[in-house]
């Protein structure tokens, strides 16, 4: 692997200790051998050989120094429970390599007061896994007058917000009333817009406003009936680009979930590999882009190490 004249970020990652969360009723808790219990079913959650299930920040370590990747974001999502406290830990431990997002319970009635409290405990960034936000027992919509007084008090404060939007017309329309409401609010959309579904561009144009930017967390899973190197992936990453440029576009890797079928260098390494990107569009959408818009000041230098079957 040629060295690179860029630092590598990846901008949707995630940690747990272990897992153990109700979703739409369903329960969601780690087994063992990287299996989890997931609404109902029994699946391969993250890699195997993490025989615990443990999804920790030294694993993840590990193979971020394997891949060269010198700095992590990472979110939350309610299938995985709150990792807050971990989190907090993890950030203590490592400030240099992971920028971490705290999360609410936006389902409930005191918002804006536990954000106020993940903000007194050092907490510079929320998630809020809007595709989650709709279930068989309740649904939030983002423009509800709790979750407005919440983006108003995140604009205040100058916090960044971490989001994930479903597939859906009406909540990407939700999103575009927030940022009108709140255009210096600092947003990452997370998945690529979902680019397998209908109305993902959409989801891209939001890029348009000068704080939004796009991450492409999961979109290797959303292309893995194609495999590496994900040919769809790269053309929806090429697309995005020509729409809103690539400055507004970020490199994600959903880690631990989207490993169980690739190796972690192998979610990005596609795209140092393709032509359809050039040089300097492949350091901005892979490291310098994510190092600006999250604030990274003292990233490691990372070298390569030559595997033994080389």
């Amino acid at each position: 692997m040629k060295k690179l004249n860029f630092k590598i970020i990846d901008a949707h990652a995630h940690l747990w200790l272990y897992q153990e969360a109700t979703w739409n009723g369903k329960e969601i808790c780690s087994l063992r051998n990287g299996r989890s219990m997931f609404l109902g079913e029994e699946v391969q959650m993250v890699s195997p050989f993490l025989v615990n299930s443990c999804n920790s920040a030294e694993v993840f370590l590990s193979n971020m120094n394997y891949a060269q990747v010198s700095a992590a974001v990472i979110t939350q999502e309610y299938i995985d429970g709150f990792q807050n406290d971990y989190l907090e830990e993890v950030v203590s431990r490592y400030p240099d390599r992971f920028f971490v997002c705290g999360m609410c319970d936006y389902f409930g009635d005191n918002v804006v007061g536990e954000a106020e409290a993940l903000l007194a405990r050092g907490f510079r960034a929320f998630k809020v896994p809007g595709n989650r936000l709709k279930t068989d027992l309740a649904t939030v919509s983002l423009t509800d007058p709790k979750m407005m007084d919440f983006f108003a008090f995140m604009k205040r404060h100058d916090l960044l917000l971490s989001i994930d939007l479903d597939d859906d017309a009406s909540q990407i329309a939700q999103m575009e009333e927030v940022m009108q409401t709140f255009p210096a609010l600092r947003v990452a959309v997370g998945h690529f817009g979902m680019p397998t579904g209908k109305h993902w561009m959409r989801q891209i144009r939001l890029a348009r406003y000068p704080n939004v930017r796009i991450e492409s967390g999961g979109i290797t899973w959303l292309y893995n009936s194609e495999f590496y190197p994900f040919p769809g992936a790269v053309r929806a990453i090429r697309e995005a680009a020509d729409e809103v440029g690539m400055d507004r576009l970020m490199w994600g890797s959903d880690y631990p979930r989207t490993i169980t079928a690739i190796t972690y260098r192998m979610s990005y390494d596609f795209l140092l590999k393709t032509r359809k990107l050039t040089e300097e569009e492949k350091a901005l959408f892979l490291g310098r882009n994510a190092e600006e818009f999250y604030g990274f000041r003292h990233l490691v230098d990372l070298p390569y190490i030559r595997n033994m079957s080389e």
